[in-house]
């Protein structure tokens, strides 16, 4: 990580009518800014994916499920609470912030939607731990709300409940979703597929802390905060013999982007290299990470990225920076205010190549 970045150097004007509160009404509907190895820029739409795709290219997504992690009640005390779930510990037990006039001690009960109890039995740092009364998927599935982020303005509804989440989602656990996959539809898909464009999946469960601002000024001193992830040995093999016959591994998302460089990193650690799976125990690499991607970083297995735009000032806007330069970066932000993209989780897409000598 360079020590002299600091986070200004992340920041940019935003006018707030660019922030997308809803989804385009299909899918595939959204804009596509590409940047392309030449940093150049193309505005493009999102059904043009495939026409910038080769064969041999490898699109990883993650196929994290968006919970219905929010949850409103009042404490045993009638003071009134916001639960949001971060993660999911066990059957009954989960690890949550809580929002309240003041802060519940251990064997403090929550009454929750009117209909379940959870109890606070110590904590985490900003984290609470809740022992709930059943199975706790099976309580937020029948009485929580999906968690729309903070700059969505409405409350989540059932439009929502089926837009916020990817057409693939399949493993439970995320908070917020991975946005860029919110692109797809079962016809893309199909599309890319007979084009003979591979496609596979790792799992990051994405925390609430994805929207937390940076608050240093130099950003070698924020700490990062840590999400779950599982990268298959399939997935892994995958994405080594792409890359060993000259094609693309291109993540969907900054989450994919993250769960792969973990998993690399964490093979280098134990193997002293990335490019084998002898250092990979049963049948995964998982565990949480911190990864913190920020311009200077070495990748070791993506080349390219399908992502969303980021919040100014955020480690997503300093990861997407990594890969293409802080340079064509804030030049592609500009140009994208300039040209009206819808910007953040329902907003438009972006299509990053790195410069062609990284």
């Amino acid at each position: 990580m360079n020590p002299d970045l600091d986070i200004h150097q992340f920041d940019y004007e935003l006018p707030a009518e660019l922030i997308a509160q809803t989804p385009a009404a299909h899918r595939t509907d959204s804009r596509l800014l590409h940047l392309d190895e030449h940093s150049r820029l193309h505005d493009r739409q999102f059904r043009d994916l495939p026409g910038l795709l080769q064969p041999n290219d490898l699109l990883v997504f993650n196929n994290t499920r968006v919970i219905k992690a929010r949850l409103l009640g009042h404490k045993a005390s009638g003071g009134k609470v916001e639960v949001l779930v971060e993660r999911i510990t066990g059957p009954g037990t989960a690890l949550a912030h809580v929002r309240a006039s003041k802060s519940p001690k251990p064997g403090t009960d929550l009454l929750l939607a009117g209909a379940l109890k959870a109890t606070v039995t110590g904590r985490q740092g900003e984290l609470f731990e809740l022992a709930f009364n059943d199975n706790v998927l099976d309580l937020l599935d029948q009485y929580g709300s999906t968690p729309l982020p903070p700059y969505i303005t409405h409350s989540a509804d059932t439009h929502d409940d089926e837009r916020y989440q990817t057409v693939y989602a399949q493993e439970p656990g995320a908070v917020a979703a991975p946005t860029a996959g919110l692109h797809f539809d079962d016809k893309l898909l199909a599309t890319l597929a007979g084009q003979g464009i591979a496609q596979c999946f790792v799992t990051l469960h994405v925390g609430a802390g994805t929207f937390q601002p940076v608050r240093v000024e130099r950003i070698s001193e924020h700490i990062m905060h840590a999400e779950r992830f599982a990268v298959s040995r399939d997935t892994v093999e995958r994405v080594l013999a792409t890359r060993a016959a000259g094609g693309r591994v291109i993540a969907v998302g900054t989450t994919s982007v993250r769960a792969l460089e973990s998993a690399a990193a964490q093979l280098e650690h134990t193997r002293g290299t990335c490019q084998s799976t002898n250092g990979i125990e049963g049948d995964r690499i998982e565990g949480d990470t911190r990864l913190f991607i920020t311009p200077g970083y070495r990748f070791r297995w993506v080349d390219a990225l399908l992502t969303n735009f980021h919040l100014p000032q955020s480690t997503l806007l300093m990861l997407v920076s990594a890969l293409a330069g802080l340079e064509p970066i804030q030049r592609a932000y500009a140009h994208a205010v300039q040209s009206r993209y819808r910007f953040f989780s329902y907003g438009d897409a972006m299509f990053i190549e790195p410069p062609a000598h990284s």
